[in-house]
């Protein structure tokens, strides 16, 4: 089994879109370890998106994961990084695939619902910026 990370993001807690959203990634195999609400520290944003800084887009990515509350999760799958990235669909939800969570619930590239991590040095990366060791839980 491969663990990953993703985080629900500020326009999918506002639009109360948390069940929908976990309840397809349940349905697709994944088990939740660790989840929490809450709402994102500038330093927090910082390191999640430190692989863009200097982009003209990363005060933008800054300024929208830190504008409301936030749903980290620790999840667990067999290949679980590349099927986690098949299920939320392209970055832009206008080219997502149909069926994917993020041409069925995003509004813009910004604000697409779910971020996910890119690799598993992405996940060994992201998931310690929210999670402490003993949150996640084995089971």
């Amino acid at each position: 089994m491969e663990r990953t990370f993703a985080i629900l993001k500020p326009e999918t807690v506002s639009r109360r879109l948390i069940g929908a959203v976990v309840k397809r990634l349940e349905e697709a195999g994944f088990k939740i370890l660790a989840m929490k609400l809450i709402w994102a520290s500038r330093e927090q944003a910082e390191k999640l998106y430190e692989v863009h800084r200097g982009k003209p887009f990363y005060p933008e990515l800054i300024k929208h994961i830190t504008s409301g509350p936030i749903v980290p999760m620790v999840l667990e799958a067999e290949d679980a990084v590349a099927r986690l990235r098949r299920l939320i669909g392209a970055t832009d939800p206008a080219k997502a695939e149909p069926g994917t969570i993020r041409r069925d619930y995003g509004i813009s590239i910004t604000m697409n619902v779910i971020h996910a991590a890119d690799s598993p040095e992405s996940f060994e990366r992201e998931h310690k910026i929210f999670f402490k060791p003993e949150e996640i839980l084995t089971y």
